[in-house]
Order: C-alpha cells, then sequence, then structure tokens
C-alpha cells in the first residue's frame, strides 16, 4: 500500500484534489481534521481528557465539548492551545496508524492522508510521498469569498499565519498547480497516480 500525503494552505483546492483521487480503484481518502472531530465526540478517551483538562466553560449542554468554547478558551491564550494539541495531535496520530494498519490488511493500494499541518506534525514519517496543493492567493482568496463567503481580510489574516509556499516546497516531493481550470489539475493527477504507484511496485488496475 502507498500512502501519499496531501497539504496546502487554506483555498488551494485541496477537497476537489481527494475528491478526484476518491475515484481510483481501492483507495482509501482519510481527512485528519476529520478525524480529530470524531475523536472529540461525547464518550470517547480524548474528550473525556480534553473535558478534565478545560473543565466546564468547553462542556455543551449535552456533556459534549462545545467547540466553539473551545476554541475561544485556547486561540487566545497560546499555552492553553499548546496544551490542546498535546492532547489531540498523539490521539488523531495513534488512529491514523491504526487505521493504515487496517487499509493495508484489507490490500488497499492507496491511501491518502490529508492534513493542514501535515509536515508540522510529523506525518512525513508515515507517508511515501506528500503533494502540495498550491495555487495563487489571489485565486485562493477569490474561491474563498466566492464558497464560504465573509470578506477578504478575513481570509488574507489566516494565510498570513500559514506557512509559505517555498516551506511546502522544501518538504514536500511534487507540487501541484491548482491555480487554473481544475482539468489541468486532474490530468496531472491522472498522470502521478499510475507513477506514484509503479514507484512502488503497486499493481494499479488503472488502464493508461
Amino acid at each position: 500500500m502507498v500512502i501519499l500525503g496531501i497539504t496546502g494552505g487554506i483555498g488551494s483546492g485541496k477537497s476537489r484534489v481527494l475528491e478526484h483521487l476518491s475515484t481510483f480503484p481501492e483507495t482509501v481518502i482519510l481527512e485528519a481534521d476529520r478525524l480529530a472531530h470524531e475523536l472529540m465526540l461525547p464518550g470517547t478517551g480524548l474528550s473525556e481528557r480534553i473535558l478534565d483538562t478545560f473543565g466546564d466553560a468547553v462542556r455543551n449542554a449535552s456533556g459534549g465539548i462545545d467547540r466553539n468554547a473551545l476554541g475561544a478558551v485556547v486561540f487566545s491564550d497560546p499555552e492553553k492551545l499548546d496544551t490542546l494539541n498535546r492532547l489531540v495531535h498523539p490521539a488523531v496520530k495513534d488512529a491514523i496508524r491504526e487505521r493504515i494498519r487496517e487499509e493495508r490488511e484489507k490490500g488497499t493500494k492507496l491511501f491518502v492522508l490529508e492534513a493542514a499541518l501535515l509536515i508540522q506534525d510529523g506525518y512525513k514519517e508515515i507517508c511515501d510521498e506528500i503533494w502540495y496543493i498550491y495555487a495563487d492567493r489571489e485565486i485562493r482568496l477569490d474561491r474563498l469569498v466566492e464558497y464560504r463567503g465573509g470578506d477578504r481580510e478575513k481570509y488574507q489574516h489566516v494565510m498570513e499565519n500559514q506557512p509559505e509556499d517555498a516551506y511546502f516546497e522544501e518538504n514536500c516531493d511534487r507540487v501541484l498547480d491548482n491555480s487554473h481550470d481544475f482539468s489541468l489539475t486532474r490530468q496531472k493527477i491522472d498522470e502521478e497516480i499510475p507513477r506514484l504507484l509503479l514507484k512502488f511496485d503497486i499493481k494499479s488496475g488503472i488502464i493508461l
């Protein structure tokens, strides 16, 4: 099984890339952020540890985690954010490793892991190859305003707090330019996946 990491900044179009990758045979997509949300559902070990750490201020009416309240607590206090990260990140990584083990046993050929902090959180040791989904900054801003609403300044602020393109380029194996019509990105992906599988001697079942 080949493990492909996907990362990129906000508005770069990672979701469309994942949607296309999901069409390849025997492929599994795992988004780290969604997994983290699942691990924080009521009754999970991680949920209980977070509630024990931050108290009733982040507890909702049903006894679970109020994510908005938790965000308000940690994003205004770097130390508390670091505490939360030290609870969440190891739990997510353990769950990802377990999912990889399960999919490898099932005979899955391509396991795609998407995470905004793929490099920063040390997933390079897990992935066979990492792709950076790039898009021009102005195009990203246009997409975010169109599809998510809000104003450009809000998204500009988010981008300013994300690593520069050079950081991703230095730490990734491939850069996919998703600045233009997605048909061009799709074509590039269709070229790269057979190469990737061949690199690791995996029979893809894809007709070239």
